[in-house]
């Protein structure tokens, strides 16, 4: 038997009124993954949060069996798992967001420091590219990196902070919450916030008159003023998926936090370079290749940044499409040639992450009865009528032998 989760990060949504009342979902040609709910299992997931605060990542380690409340760490360390960043359970790693900060009431002019009259004005620093803001967080590292604070690159405006025998209790705040906003009610509080203050000001310093930013104001393009530090937590040892399972298994993912889910659960992380950015056919290739080998392959996808936090919902209808064509298609209609294999479709709400995911789940190859008509939704999944399971525990109906 193989077995396959498939992640769809961020494409379930509420009605649009441009798109008639409709979710993009619905408004999406979809056969593919249709097919799969009318033959299989339909309804919602719900993941406990109950004291838990909400990051990328904690639904990938729900539907992997980890208790939120126990095992998840918060994005920065699982973002450091994914690139080979070394941490002991006394760091404190911390998301570095590339961001673009301007002065109250215009584009131009001086911020002396940060606070009540700077405006979050682009959350991804115009969704700077890796190769420019790898320069600038060197740069940062040089000038404010210490035995204690080290900086290390990511991918395009995600990096990492670490914080060495840090202090865990400082609140900090995603960026994209207060896009258009004042920073001043967001910035890093509580214990430990007064050193993570000052190194987001020298920041701003180092990085506002840097080259790069130069370049890229001559360019139209905005600047990467200041990096945002949030996401913070410490390494959370986590038992192993494969070793409970008794399974292989890999994960397929460009998204260096559902990297992190993967190989904290002790899958192999296929090497990002087999995943050109946004080549859904490529990924479905690899995931047949991992599960030609293994028992089990996570498949972690989502649409683009500029998608997600752009405006242009038919992009969002057009991103579903592709996706249910490019990689759901593929991947069924592979498995189908390398016998028996059970699937798990998840998809999750990118703005609304306390509503319930959606699954279909089942087994290819297997004749019984199907519900025609049925589309994977989130109106059909909250049509069957059924209590939301808990995600943390469906895993163990995945992998049952019965």
């Amino acid at each position: 038997m193989k077995y396959v989760i498939v992640h769809a990060g961020g494409m379930a949504d509420h009605s649009r009124s441009e798109l008639g009342g409709r979710t993009p979902l619905q408004a999406s040609s979809t056969p593919n993954l249709d097919r799969l709910a009318q033959i299989g299992e339909l309804g919602q997931l719900l993941t406990p949060m109950d004291g838990v605060r909400h990051g990328s990542g904690l639904i990938g380690a729900a539907i992997l069996g980890y208790d939120p409340k126990k095992f998840y760490p918060g994005p920065g360390p699982l973002e450091a798992a994914s690139l080979g960043v070394s941490v002991t359970e006394h760091d404190v790693v911390y998301r570095c967001t590339m961001v673009t900060l301007r002065p109250e009431g215009g584009k131009g002019g001086d911020i002396k420091k940060l606070g009540q009259h700077v405006i979050m004005d682009d959350a991804t620093a115009g969704l700077i590219e890796t190769e420019e803001a790898r320069e600038l967080i060197e740069a940062i590292n040089e000038q404010l990196g210490s035995e204690t604070i080290q900086f290390y690159p990511g991918a395009g405006h995600r990096h990492l902070m670490v914080w060495v025998n840090g202090k865990p209790r400082a609140v900090c705040n995603d960026p994209q919450t207060i896009l258009g906003q004042s920073i001043a009610d967001a910035l890093p509080t509580g214990d430990g916030a007064d050193i993570l203050r000052k190194l987001m000001d020298a920041a701003y310093l180092t990085l506002r008159d840097h080259p790069v930013n130069d370049d890229r104001l001559a360019a139209g393009k905005k600047p990467a003023n200041c990096v945002w530090l949030w996401g913070e937590g410490r390494a959370v040892m986590w038992p192993s998926l494969v070793e409970k399972y008794d399974i292989t298994g890999a994960v397929v993912a460009t998204s260096d936090v559902y990297r992190g889910v993967g190989i904290s659960a002790g899958l192999e992380a296929v090497d990002v370079d087999r995943l050109p950015s946004g080549d859904l056919r490529t990924r479905a290739a690899v995931a047949l290749e991992e599960l030609a080998k293994k028992d089990f392959v996570y498949v972690h996808a989502e649409l683009t940044d500029e998608v997600i936090h752009g405006t242009d919902i038919k992009a969002k209808v057009h991103g579903i499409e592709e996706f249910d064509r490019d990689l759901i298609g593929p991947v069924v209609d592979g498995l189908a040639e390398q016998g028996p294999y059970r699937f798990l479709i998840i998809c999750d709400h990118a703005e609304d992450p306390q509503s319930p995911a959606f699954y279909t789940f089942g087994e290819g190859g297997v004749t019984g009865s199907e519900t025609v008509g049925r589309r994977f939704t989130e109106a059909d999944a909250l049509a069957m009528n059924m209590p939301a399971r808990d995600a943390t525990k469906f895993v163990n109906k995945f992998f049952s032998k019965s």
